[in-house]
Order: C-alpha cells, then sequence, then structure tokens
C-alpha cells in the first residue's frame, strides 16, 4: 500500500516542472533522484533553442536567465526562464532549477529538481533533493544527505518505514512550504505542501501537509 502523505500527486503540481515527464511510472518521488543526470541530458538536447542556450556541456541555460559572473554551473543541468543564479552559487551539476527562481549567495545545488518559483537564496545546501512548486529556504537551512552510519536511508511516518534503497537521499519538500532559517531537514524527510518549517529545526521523517512544525513533539495542524 502506498503512504499517502508520500504519494507524488500528493507533494507536487508537475505542471509546474519543466522534468514533470521524470516523475511517471514512479510510486514515490525520492524514486526519480538516480534518473536526473540522464534525464537532463536527454531533455537539455531537446530543448527550444530559440529559448535556451547550450553554454557548456551538457549545460542549458535559458536565455532569460540572470548568472552571476562568479557562479559556477556544472553539467549536467538546466536553468530555466527568467531565474536568477547570484554570486558564488555552485551547482555542482544534475541540477534542473525551474522557471523564476533564485539560486542566492554560496549556495550549493547537486543531484536536484527544483520546481518553478523555488527560492534558495541564502547560503543552503541542496542535495540529492527535491523542492516543489513555491517552495522556500530560509537562510542557512540545508538538506543533510547521508547518514552518519552510512547506511541506506528509511522513511520514517510514525511507525511506517518506507526503504528508499538509496544511500543519498536529502529532502522531499513539497509546494508551497517555508523552511525557517537555519534548519537542517534530516536524511529521508519528507514535508507535505503547504507546511512551515520553525527556524533552528532538526527534522526527520515525514510532515504532513499543512501543518506547522515546531519540534519533533509539537506540530500542529494549519486552520
Amino acid at each position: 500500500m502506498i503512504n499517502e502523505n508520500c504519494k507524488i500527486s500528493n507533494l507536487f503540481t508537475l505542471d509546474e516542472t519543466i522534468a514533470k515527464n521524470i516523475f511517471e511510472n514512479c510510486e514515490y518521488p525520492w524514486e526519480v533522484l538516480p534518473k536526473i543526470k540522464n534525464y537532463i541530458i536527454e531533455l537539455g538536447n531537446s530543448l527550444d533553442t530559440n529559448v535556451y542556450e547550450k553554454i557548456a556541456d551538457d549545460v542549458w541555460v535559458a536565455k532569460s536567465a540572470t548568472i552571476a559572473p562568479t557562479a559556477f554551473i556544472a553539467g549536467p543541468a538546466i536553468i530555466g526562464e527568467n531565474t536568477e543564479v547570484r554570486h558564488c552559487a555552485f551547482i555542482r551539476g544534475n541540477a534542473i532549477v525551474g522557471n523564476n527562481c533564485v539560486v542566492g549567495n554560496s549556495t550549493e545545488l547537486k543531484n536536484v529538481i527544483l520546481f518553478n518559483n523555488v527560492q534558495v537564496p541564502h547560503y543552503n545546501y541542496v542535495g540529492d533533493s527535491i523542492l516543489g512548486y513555491k517552495s522556500h529556504m530560509g537562510a542557512g537551512s540545508i538538506t543533510s544527505n547521508v547518514k552518519s552510519d552510512k547506511k541506506l536511508v528509511i522513511v520514517k511516518d510514525g511507525t511506517e518505514q518506507i526503504e528508499s534503497g538509496l544511500k543519498k537521499f536529502g529532502a522531499i519538500v513539497g509546494d508551497n512550504v517555508e523552511v525557517g532559517c537555519g534548519s537542517i531537514l534530516n536524511p529521508g524527510s519528507v514535508i507535505g505542501k503547504g507546511s512551515n518549517i520553525y527556524p533552528l529545526s532538526s527534522v526527520r521523517g515525514v510532515v504532513k501537509e499543512n501543518s506547522i512544525y515546531k519540534n519533533k513533539n509539537e506540530i500542529i495542524e494549519k486552520y
């Protein structure tokens, strides 16, 4: 039985990403993480050359995007329309960044999908993760993508445990999620759409949609 809190359709508006097709035939969103690299190369070679420019090996950037001269982008990567990549951003490859996004100063991305209108504007690390439409990570908030014991990541929702089969798996963040400053999303975290994470939180497991996460013992439903 599929966990409803982790279903792709309950987390994301798929029409708000150029990577919509990568989610086909998947039960859970983290299943696409190993597929991102090859998907970008295939998709990049099919992009409209009137909209996108190939600026390096397997790096496609929308002509309307703004890329700071000090930013570094390694392929494969796609940067969407009207997106801003700011000073000293570090995109390490296997990254799909949607339209109208902000990748901020000293922010690092690796093996990620950012839906449209995502903001990671200040000192963020996002690795082996997916951020849904209009999600926002406050300054200094990060995804932790490898367990300290280096074992495979398990997604925990109460007493239910879902094996991901992945050693590297950060967080799945649904649409319209606000992650407070200085928070850590530990490996295998799934944040339901419309939820808020208090600043300086350390989050593990599944947070249901439309929740306010204050700490692990105080998660309340929005009214």
